[in-house]
This record gives structure tokens, sequence and C-alpha cells, in this order.
């Protein structure tokens, strides 16, 4: 009896006042003001899509033209009536741009037409973007890759078995695996730089290889046969038939022409290959190359069937060959680091077109992390883009006469990343735990301008309100800091529209414990469940709504002596003013 004691008797009942109280709280406080909602990517009215998500609350609004055929589909009159409807209403609207390959690839290769076919395509995008906010930095989300190629998703501490490789003259992508080698000398670890170097180192040597072979085997034929097929071609020329013999040389001959004239071809193919792939001081030995045969290789050009021809392209292979093997082009090329330099320039192009036609009221580039798993899908990756973007503004910028302290703040200003919090919980597929996510938020921090909100558990693409899957969306937003706190937060939930047939916006609110009121204290919106009654059931039974509905909203129809009006009387015992 001495420890009996007696609490929580009503286990289902906790304080109204106890902040943390809700399973879907995150922990992590944030003002409803910077929260906003995406209108249906599936429709081009995006007026009244907009009209119908205010009733909402929400003070952002982001217009998502994700879909280039929806995005096309949406007049420009729409977006300047969007623009009148935001001064109405004091509601900000930013825009998710088309989704397109800003590096040019596709699942066929790479194309430069396709880079800037892009490119085009996204700076349209920005400049329609512009109508909504002529006047101000209207926010456009572009994702960093579109086409899926496989990205760095491994943990660190974690090797990948396999990379992706581009062959730079034409284009094609390349698996390779990623070996590790024991012999002496060679390196205990997977490295696709490693890969790539030795690839084009054999690949080179085995160019020249069969380019000297085949010309040895020309050469040896001609040498064979010329002296043969000379004499044939005289007699034959003077009315004598050729004998058996003198048809077999020339047999041999032809044999000969062809496989000089393919060794020939080959060597000016890759003569062009060590053009474009090789370094300046490589480039001074093909110069020198170029210039001693160019006499030569004029001759062969105006008569390429005479004997002398075959003799002056044997002479050129000979010392193109010699020239070629101190050569080290760069044929093949690490995919990842060839599309972040192709992102990089696209992205530049786009930021410093908009400023010179805007200038300080230009859209501010945003790029946004795709699904967890493809290229430039981490925080480290989404940096190293916005960096290199800067770095090409400001040098663009540079040479058109601007001031290097002022395009460096204006591209501080124009491009920045959107931080979609979903999409990074999808490394945990590939085996991240929660700190690898956490780590690549706090790598990308600096440069976060938007926020995407969605929550899921991780394996599937899906979009839930927050705090109802696993991403440690807590952790992130302390990582982001004042940039997470700050910055637009657009809630991406599309599973919860299909199947739950609801805004998301109220569990938003309370997976962030807002403020109900707008003295930014409680009560929260996490602790509206607890309340005597929900906040959104009315008064409860303390005022019934069916009384309100029976007496009216004053009670006037009450009896008078209950405190109802008096016919003709102004007041009532519940207006405060003396009854008549």
């Amino acid at each position: 009896m001495v420890n009996y004691n007696i609490k929580d008797i009503y286990q289902g009942g906790y304080s109204s006042l106890k902040p943390h109280y809700g399973d879907i709280f995150t922990g992590y406080r944030i003002n409803p003001a910077t929260f906003g909602l995406t209108t249906d990517p599936r429709t081009a009215n995006v007026l009244q899509d907009v009209s119908s998500k205010l009733s909402t609350g929400a003070k952002h609004i982001e217009v998502a033209g994700v879909s280039p055929a929806v995005f096309e589909a949406i007049p420009n009159q729409q977006l300047k009536e969007l623009n009148r409807l935001s001064k109405l209403t004091g509601v900000d609207i930013s825009m998710h741009g088309p989704i397109a390959e800003p590096s040019g690839l596709s699942e066929h290769g790479f194309s430069e037409t396709n880079r800037e076919a892009a490119e085009k395509q996204m700076f349209s995008a920005v400049q329609r973007g512009h109508i909504i906010n002529p006047d101000g930095n209207i926010p456009i989300t572009f994702h960093s890759s579109a086409v899926g190629i496989p990205g760095k998703v491994m943990p660190e501490g974690k090797e990948m078995e396999e990379g992706m490789v581009i062959n730079t003259n034409t284009g094609s992508i390349h698996k390779v695996p990623l070996k590790k080698r024991f012999f002496p000398g060679e390196e205990e670890k997977r490295d696709i730089k490693i890969e790539v170097a030795k690839i084009n180192e054999e690949q080179w040597i085995e160019n020249l290889e069969q380019l000297r072979y085949h010309a040895d085997m020309g050469k040896e034929s001609l040498d064979n046969s010329m002296f043969t097929k000379v004499l044939s071609d005289a007699e034959k020329k003077a009315g004598k038939e050729s004998s058996k013999e003198e048809e077999q040389m020339r047999y041999l001959y032809n044999r000969g022409t062809s496989f000089m004239n393919s060794s020939y071809n080959s060597m000016k193919q890759l003569f062009d290959t060590a053009w474009q792939s090789s370094n300046e001081e490589e480039k001074e030995k093909l110069k020198k190359f170029k210039e001693e045969i160019e006499i030569k290789a004029q001759k062969i050009r105006d008569n390429p069937k005479a004997e002398g021809s075959m003799i002056l392209m044997r002479e050129i292979i000979e010392r193109g060959v010699e020239t070629l093997k101190d050569v080290h082009p760069k044929i093949y090329e690490d995919l990842n680091e060839f599309s972040k330099q192709k992102t990089v320039e696209t992205f530049s192009n786009i930021a410093f077109k908009s400023y010179k036609e805007f200038k300080d009221k230009s859209p501010i580039i945003s790029i946004e992390n795709p699904p967890a798993g493809v290229i430039f899908s981490t925080g480290e990756e989404l940096k190293e883009i916005v960096e290199g973007a800067r770095k090409k503004f400001v040098e663009k910028a540079v040479k058109e006469g601007i001031s290097e302290t002022q395009a460096k703040q204006a591209a501080n200003k124009l491009l920045g990343v959107t931080w979609d919090v979903g999409h990074i919980n999808m490394l945990r597929k590939y085996g991240a735990e929660k700190e690898d996510i956490i780590k690549e938020t706090e790598k990308v921090a600096p440069f976060v301008k938007h926020v995407h909100l969605s929550d899921n558990f991780g394996f599937e693409h899906t979009e839930l309100p927050m705090g109802m899957g696993n991403v440690p969306v807590k952790e992130i937003f302390e990582k982001l800091g004042k940039q997470g706190f700050d910055a637009r937060k657009i809630i991406e939930a599309a599973q919860w529209w299909e199947h739950f047939k609801a805004p998301p916006f109220r569990e938003t609110l309370e997976a962030f414990g807002s403020p109900i009121y707008g003295m930014e204290m409680a009560p929260y919106w996490n602790q509206n469940s607890a309340f005597q009654q929900n906040y959104f059931g009315g008064y409860g039974l303390m005022l019934p709504q069916t009384h309100y509905e029976t007496f009216g909203a004053g009670f006037s129809r009450l009896p008078s002596e209950l405190g109802g009006q008096k016919p003709g009387a102004e007041g009532s015992r519940m207006s405060g003013k003396p009854m008549e």
C-alpha cells in the first residue's frame, strides 16, 4: 500500500498544453506562412486550380508545369491572370519548369543538338515564368537530370561495382565493371577514373596496332605485285593477254591497295580523334606532323588511285603511327563528369540569358535533386553543379563587361537548389541510413533556396504529407538552418490527393507543429486533436451547432423570457444592449 498511487486514470487524455503532442508531429516547428501547395500537373487550367487552393490558407502556390506537353498548353493569358491574382490575394507563386534533360543525354547517348534543344525549352519556361511575376524574382525549379541514368548512390565506405562511360566521339554510353586489381603497382580499389584511363590507353594502342597491321598487309601485297602489275598493264595496253600469274599479281595488287586505302582512312580518323581529344602539348606534335605531310596528302587527294599515291599513303601512315603513339587522347570519359560539364553549361547559359533580359528582376533558377538513384541526385553533386554554373555565369558576365563583384552577386542570387526531402530519402533503397541522408543535406544547405516536402519510406517515389513516412525531416531542417526555415516549402503529396481525396495542408501544419494563431506561440496545430473538442469540430457540446440553426446566430429567436429579442426591440439578453 505504501507504493500505491493513482495517475493517468484516463490514458487517452493528454494536456492540451503539452507542446509535443501528436503522432504526426516531426519535432520541428515551422511558420505556416512558408508553406505552399502545388497545382495539379495534369491540368493546363492553372488559374482555376490556383484559385481553388487559395481556400486552404496556403501562402505560396507552385505552378506544376512538369509535363512539357501540359506546360505548352497553358495560355500566357492565364499566366498574366495569375500575376493579378497574386497581387489581389498576397499569395506568392513559383513554378516547376518542364522536366527536360539539361545535359543533352538520352537513352541513345549524347547529342549537342539535344542539349541545345533542352536549353531552349527551359529558357522558354523562364521567360514564361517571368510573366507571373515580372516585378520580382520568381523561383523556377528544374530537375538536375531527367534521363534516369544510374548515378552515385552508394553510402560512404561502400564501393560501386560498375560505372558508366561515354565515347566522346560517338556519344554512345557503356557500362564498365569496376575491378579490384592485385598485381604489384596496381590500385586495390574500384575507381571509375582508373577504369577510364585504362580503357583509353588500351583502346588507343589497339587502334594503332590494327592500323599498323593493315598497313603492313597492304605494303606486303603491293611490294610483291607492283612490278608484275606494271608489266601486265603495259602488255595489256599493247594488246597481249595476261597470263594466269599476271592476273594473280593483279589481284594481289588490288588487295594491297584496298588494305592501304583502308589504313589511310583509319589514319585520318585517328588523327581527327587525337586532335579533338588531346591536350595542348600533344596538339603541337599533331600540328607539326600535319605540316610535314600536307603536300603528300594533297597529291593523294588529287589522284587517289595512282601507284604513286599508294607509296605516299604508306609513308604518311608510317610517320603517323610514330606520331600518334606519343599521343594519349581521352576518347572515353566518366559519364558522370561529362554530363556534369554539359549540365553546368546549360544552367549557366539559362541563368545568364535570363539576367541579360530581365536584369535584377530575373527569375531564380533553382536546381532540384531527382529521385535518388540517378545522376545528380545527391547533395554533393547538386553542390558541384551550382558552384560550376555560378563560376561559368561569372566568366560569361565578365566577358560582357560586367564587374566580377556584380557578376558574383547575381550568380549567387539567381542560381540555387530546390531540395526535395522525399527524393533524397530514397537513398535508403541503396543501403543508406538516416545519417547518410542528413550528411547529403548538410553538403547542399548553403545553396538551398526552395524546398519540396513529401514523405515516403525510401523505396518508391511516393508522396505523402510529412510525418507519415521515415524522412528524417527534423534533422534535415536543422541542417538546412536559416535557409530551410525561411525558404518556400512546397507540399508535394500526390498519393495523398490520389487515395485520400483531401488537401494535405492541415496534416502538414500538424507535422510541423505550426502555431494556430499569428503570434507564433502556443497553441500549435499538432495539439488540436488534444483539445476538449477537435479544433475543426466547432464549439462542441458547449454551444452545439443545432442551437444556432434553431434559435439563430445571436439566439434572437429564443422566447423573450429566455433572453430572446422582443418584437421591435433592438437588443437581447445576449447582445449586451439594454432590452426595451
